[in-house]
């Protein structure tokens, strides 16, 4: 991040300071962070909130957010403009263009953003379960990137119509585009790699764990050169780019819906026996996996104590999904280590709430069958 910070500076922002018109220049970038920066902190919350069942702590995503901002887009820059440069010198400005935005933006910035993604799932694998959290890190590392790029296009697009008649028609243009109409086309193509490294986190198969994070990267790169190749081509004609548009971010919402419904069913699922044993009340199972979880637990049950108890719960039912697949496939994983803790840190909450609410909650109990209900009604 530090190398990529390095070369956004020495690229955009000190060609600026001391250009022809170091005023313009500069104005241009603040008029760009000023309609970027407002709208990337609006976007960031989608994805945080859509990953309900087990919210990824605030640390991890600011770094996602922030490798995406200042890495991916500092080397990205720099060897799309040499690429484009080089395609300028051998075959005129049209050639640079298409092969700085078809070919090299593909390849390279879905590259260092998924580098990103890359990096919290083998470092952090605690914070990393699987398909959704590849795709919410994806998300983040994506939106970081896209908010810098708007900046810099906007900026362009600013300095294009300072002196000229027509006031904000360029700038205006851009914002619609990029800040209104396109804002999760980059997550959309990052979502790809994401995927691929969340199944490799998900698979007991060696090969898979190879080819998964690879397939996603690569079709992240076949959308995004899609996208930019339709637009190159077609000179962004609304006939051809909104039907794209369309199709990819209705495939993307039903990918995200898809995945977090799954990711609830797997923590509903390893969490039944926690009723069984007398870790969990019915009640709580309800709350912990309820689409409204978070909501529930801030208005009815006690506020933050009821969301630290939604969290341990899900993450409890995650360490015993991760040590279970462990099991399966043969491997060693320190998830089991956590169990324990949870289940202890499950009490402690219980009994906050119950200090919140100012009345104690029923304790769970072991479940023990009769007659007449033999089997528990809600396995």
């Amino acid at each position: 991040m530090l190398a990529g910070g390095t070369l956004l500076l020495v690229t955009f922002f000190v060609p600026a300071l001391f250009g022809d018109n170091p005023g313009k220049e500069l104005g241009g970038m603040f008029m760009g962070a000023l309609l970027a920066l407002p709208a990337l902190f609006i976007y960031v919350w989608l994805p945080w909130i859509v990953d309900r069942f087990d919210p990824e702590p605030v640390w991890t995503l600011a770094g996602a957010l922030g490798w995406g901002a200042i890495a991916a887009c500092g080397f990205s820059a720099v060897i799309n403009s040499a690429i484009g440069g080089f395609g300028a010198a051998i075959g005129g400005a049209e050639v640079g263009n298409f092969l700085s935005a078809c070919v090299s933006a593909p390849i390279f910035e879905e590259l260092f953003k998924g580098l990103g993604v890359l990096g919290i799932a083998y470092f952090l694998k605690r914070e990393f379960d699987g398909v959704v959290d590849g795709v919410i890190y994806a998300a983040f590392v994506a939106l970081g990137f896209a908010g810098v790029e708007n900046i810099i296009y906007y900026s362009r697009a600013a300095m294009q119509d300072m002196g000229t008649a027509k006031e904000t028609s360029a700038l205006f243009g851009t914002f619609v585009m990029r800040g209104l109409m396109t804002p999760w086309i980059h997550p959309l193509f990052t979502a790809m790699t994401g995927l691929g490294l969340g199944i490799a986190r998900e698979t007991t198969k060696g090969w898979v764990r190879w080819l998964a994070p690879l397939g996603g990267y690569v079709f992240a790169v076949f959308l995004h050169s899609m996208w930019n190749t339709a637009a190159t081509l077609s000179g962004m004609l609304v006939l051809v780019m909104l039907p794209l548009w369309l199709f990819f971010v209705i495939g993307f919402g039903v990918m995200v819906i898809v995945l977090v419904r799954r990711k609830g069913r797997i923590i509903a699922e390893h969490l039944k026996d926690e009723v069984l044993t007398g870790h969990l009340t019915l009640a709580e199972l309800k709350l912990v996996t309820s689409v409204t979880s978070w909501w529930k637990a801030t208005f009815t049950w006690g506020g933050a104590p009821a969301r630290r108890f939604v969290e341990a719960a899900s993450r409890l039912a995650l360490s015993k999904w991760h040590s279970r697949r462990a099991a399966q496939g043969h491997s060693q994983t320190i998830s089991g280590a956590f169990v324990a803790p949870l289940r202890r840190e499950l009490k402690q909450r219980r009994d906050e709430m119950g200090r919140a609410l100012g009345r104690p909650l029923p304790q769970p109990e072991p479940w023990r069958p009769t007659p007449e209900q033999p089997r528990p009604p809600w396995l």
